[in-house]
């Protein structure tokens, strides 16, 4: 079994893949923070241009005090709470060395969150995860390590958001190459902290991935991929942005038409920091903006990864979380991630961008193994009981 290195076939290897996701995802969450909030028309003029790369603060030296961030050092290559989410995931799947579900998320997770305290690089300090994580991710420690509800329903009644969905990599990591084992995992999971729409997106954010894995997977397969699962409001608006974004080779001139796209399925509305009054409630109508977006700039960039985070980056609102997913399928498409960009992130946000990789990587190939001796034990008992054989 190879472990490393390119296949034999010439496509980026499960380990390449992996690795591409996961940096991938920590690069463009990094990028993403310090313009988080804002239009591009306000991040046209805050920056005298376009980002295209790592900057520093919004609000430069005093980042301490500025509303609305403070007190979050956004900004000079630090990772906010996407990337501590998804490194969190991978420890559960490192510890567990399975598929995982809702109670893995309440046995495992949940205590990494109130327990173990961490270097937190927007904080600049070392403190848990939970004194940075956002609302969204604070109702898991609410509801299940304080209310003790049962894990498969706790999501419900959360702010619907992408705050599933945004570390829901690792769960299509696992499950490379088959979308639909990975939407059914990342469901499971997710029911811990999500419902409706945000829990859907979480479900097909980590099919999309899984996707991402194929053999000659390009973003109109992965896309493909989506909708074959998609449900509802979030099939509708995955295949309205993508429609639109099929127009467009370049992020600058898709900034607009993909807003416009996802419009009418995002409860947030226009301004991004003051929602509507109906924002983020449960519906079957509407969906989460970021997974959609993130699939636009996948197909307008080509599968180029520093053009899909850079067009996530640029198209501000929740850009951080736009840039993360973006940044995972791109990686996991094979694209490789700027050294550059990946060195100052690690070295920022004083991370190793590469051990949850390499550990991922191990762990996916062991779970595999595990899928295939449960599979042989089933088809030996279908077949004991008189169910058709199956042939080699």
């Amino acid at each position: 079994m190879r472990t490393s290195g390119t296949a034999e076939s010439g496509t980026p290897s499960l380990e390449e893949r992996v690795t591409g996701a996961l940096v991938g995802a920590a690069v463009g969450d990094a990028l993403g923070g310090p313009v988080e909030g804002y239009s591009p028309e306000q991040i046209l003029e805050r920056h005298g241009g376009r980002v295209h790369g790592v900057v520093g603060p919004w609000n430069g030296d005093a980042w301490r005090t500025a509303r609305p961030i403070a007190p979050y050092h956004k900004g000079d290559g630090h990772i906010t709470d996407d990337t501590l989410m998804t490194h969190a995931l991978v420890r559960v799947y490192d510890t567990v060395r399975d598929h995982l579900d809702a109670y893995a998320v309440a046995e495992h997770l949940v205590p990494d969150l109130v327990s173990t305290p961490r270097w937190i690089p927007e904080l600049e300090a070392e403190a848990l995860p939970l004194q940075r994580i956002f609302l969204a991710e604070k109702w898991l420690v609410a509801r299940i390590h304080y209310g003790h509800v049962d894990p498969r329903e706790a999501g419900t009644g959360n702010i619907v958001n992408c705050g599933a969905a945004m570390y829901m990599a690792p769960v299509g990591l696992v499950n490379a190459g088959n979308p639909a084992g990975a939407y059914a995992e990342a469901l499971d999971v997710a029911g811990a902290h999500q419902s409706s729409y945000g829990r859907e997106a979480a479900g097909v954010l980590a099919a999309a991935v899984a996707a991402a894995c194929l053999p000659g997977a390009t973003p109109e397969s992965v896309v493909a991929a989506c909708l074959s699962l998609a449900k509802d409001g979030t099939r509708a608006a995955i295949e309205a942005v993508c429609e639109a974004a099929s127009r467009y080779t370049d992020f600058e001139s898709a900034l607009v038409p993909l807003r416009e796209a996802v419009a009418p399925y995002d409860t947030v509305g226009a301004d991004y920091r003051a929602p509507s009054l109906g924002a983020r409630r449960p519906s079957r109508l509407h969906a989460i903006e970021e997974l959609p977006v993130a699939l636009g700039m996948l197909l307008v960039s080509g599968g180029d990864y520093r053009h899909a985070v850079l067009g996530a980056v640029n198209y501000g609102r929740d850009c951080d979380s736009i840039a993360t997913m973006a940044g995972a399928l791109a990686g996991a498409l094979g694209s490789p991630v700027p050294e550059d960009w990946a060195k100052t992130v690690a070295e920022a946000s004083r991370l190793d961008l590469w051990a949850p990789a390499a550990t991922l990587t191990e762990v996916a190939r062991e779970v595999f193994e595990r899928d295939v001796t449960r599979r042989r034990a089933h088809e030996e008992a279908f077949e004991a009981i008189g169910g058709a054989g199956c042939s080699d």
